[in-house]
């Protein structure tokens, strides 16, 4: 179903609604308040449907900016700003396309945060829902992404630099997913033993030459010393009264 004819499907929905309403008795000020009230509220749905799928083509031209080009110096706050589009863009819909995924993980790559690079270029790669093929049941939000890429696909004269962004990030996720995913591994594993080394010891207790891993020092014994009985103590006040008499 096209955009036209699902617009006319909601007009048509509409103007049923308020010939019942007519045949109801309903007066014709609250019909027509009704049908403005339905129609305002139409066009922001509507409104903000699209602005959810513009702000996906969006973040593809503000990334592919960054991983066009391997030579410019872009600043870290720059790269993390087109991340943050990223993330909310992939929270957009349930069923995000892969080529977020991808974009997110070259980024992520080219930030150096290795461990959320592996994460989303492995779902690509790896996963069987990283492929297009396996979205056979698409939410309404994933279809109106679908439609709207078709269109500029017929036309790219229409959204010329979109359409290049798009075809610059798939030209790279056939061609440099796999090595990004095994470098971002390599990086993990080779950070892994140090992070490992600066662990603290288990229990909290460092080993020293002369203690028993998992073993705490338990500290000497103090003994404590017993007063002497009251009796003696007023036989020796009674003794040194008599010799000072």
């Amino acid at each position: 179903m096209t955009k036209g004819q699902e617009t006319a499907q909601r007009l048509i929905a509409i103007v049923i609604i308020m010939a019942m309403l007519g045949v109801m008795g309903i007066p014709l000020t609250v019909i027509v308040f009704f049908a403005t009230v339905v129609y305002f509220v139409w066009r922001a749905v509507q409104r903000s449907e699209q602005q959810d799928v513009k702000n996906i083509f969006d973040f593809y031209i503000s990334a592919n900016e960054i991983l066009r080009d391997d030579e410019k110096r872009w600043y870290g706050f720059e790269i993390t700003q087109v991340i943050g589009e990223g993330e909310r863009v992939l929270h957009l819909m349930p069923d995000p396309p892969p080529l977020v995924y991808f974009t997110l993980g070259a980024l992520y790559h080219r930030a150096g945060v290795h461990d959320s690079a592996a994460e989303h270029l492995a779902y690509v790669l790896e996963d069987e829902r990283g492929d297009e093929h396996a979205r056979t049941q698409p939410s309404p939000e994933l279809r109106r992404y679908v439609e709207v890429l078709r269109r500029i696909e017929r036309e790219p004269a229409e959204a010329p630099q979109t359409m290049a962004a798009i075809r610059s990030l798939e030209r790279a996720r056939r061609t440099r997913a796999a090595a990004m995913l095994g470098e971002s591994r390599e990086r993990l594993l080779a950070v892994a033993p140090s992070v490992a080394a600066a662990l603290p010891t288990q229990n909290g207790v460092e080993k020293g030459p002369h203690t028993l891993p998992g073993r705490r020092q338990t500290p000497p014994t103090v003994t404590p010393s017993v007063p002497p009985p009251i009796a003696d103590v007023l036989r020796d006040v009674y003794e040194e009264e008599k010799r000072t008499a």
